[in-house]
């Protein structure tokens, strides 16, 4: 366990996907490569079955340098931490609640001076030197970074949680973390590059991902914080009358009496007859898909809202 790490305190993620879970005792032998201390995430999801990938062991996943707030400390190697940048109102007045490896924590550090990058590639790697060794493998879309200095023959100098020195990627894989809100249109075109993505249930990467899970990830790459689970989304954001909907605005969807179970983002202006695309990762299909609204999604449609 590392020591620097105390209950009450804050930590940061220190790999590429940290996977969220309900409890240490409901991880399987499937979940090994998301257990390491090197997360393999792309290895994780190709050994499960369909039914696996929708376990409800995985509550939620952190991506590199992502701050949590470490509640308890096991002698078995886990942490139960409170991600701090996931809201989850139902569940925790600070973020969504859960367990991970305590070896995938490093301290945290305090706040940088240098203005943030977030990584626009939908998958890359930190390395050791320009063009060196893979350090990091599996570094995804919409993860922040520090920068560690000017880039050098194409090649951004980075801090990573948990590495004292420097680690490399190619420029054009990250950008300047944006100051200003995104338009509807900009954060459609995020979720779109995720068309295809396998659907992991509580996923929030370019491999795999939810319905939720793809709605904050894709506001998050453009700097806007949304709560993790639908259900809070709904609440964030504000209604709009159906039928005045706009590509950008997002889909809710429930049964009668019952809490919003699936969220899609708008892809088309409504058409006579109730015709409605959406973009949504489809639990049915265990795929990110764009799609006209079935009948059973649009018999379940309960809302629109806009961010």
């Amino acid at each position: 366990m590392d020591v620097e790490l105390q209950p009450g305190g804050e930590a940061v993620v220190r790999v590429a996907v940290a996977t969220l879970w309900s409890c240490p005792e409901a991880v399987r032998a499937v979940d090994a490569p998301a257990l390491a201390a090197r997360t393999d995430i792309a290895a994780w999801i190709s050994g499960m079955d369909t039914e696996q990938q929708v376990g409800d062991c995985v509550l939620s996943q952190l991506l590199l340098g992502e701050r949590v707030l470490v509640t308890e400390l096991r002698d078995d190697g886990w942490a139960h931490v409170v991600a701090v940048e996931q809201p989850a109102p139902r569940l925790h007045p600070r973020g969504y609640p859960g367990w991970l490896p305590t070896e995938q924590l490093a301290p945290a550090t305090g706040t940088a001076d240098a203005d943030p990058l977030v990584v626009d590639a939908t998958v890359t790697a930190l390395r050791d030197a320009p063009g060196g060794a893979e350090v990091l493998p599996g570094v995804v879309l919409g993860t922040r970074l520090t920068p560690a200095g000017p880039a050098v023959d194409g090649w951004q100098p980075v801090h990573a949680p948990g590495h004292a020195a420097p680690l490399w990627l190619p420029g054009g894989d990250a950008v300047p973390a944006p100051t200003t809100p995104p338009s509807a249109g900009e954060v459609l075109a995020v979720a779109q590059r995720l068309l295809d993505v396998v659907y992991i249930w509580g996923g929030v990467s370019a491999y795999g991902i939810d319905c939720s899970g793809l709605v904050h990830l894709a506001w998050r790459r453009l700097g806007v914080l949304l709560p993790r689970d639908a259900s809070d989304q709904a609440t964030a954001t504000r209604p709009v009358p159906l039928g005045a909907e706009r590509p950008g605005d997002l889909y809710f969807f429930a049964r009668p009496g019952r809490r919003i179970h699936h969220i899609g983002i708008v892809t088309a202006d409504p058409r006579p007859g109730d015709d409605r695309r959406m973009l949504h990762a489809c639990y049915l299909r265990r795929r990110v898909l764009e799609e006209r609204l079935p009948d059973e999604r649009t018999a379940t449609l309960v809302g629109v809202h806009r961010v």
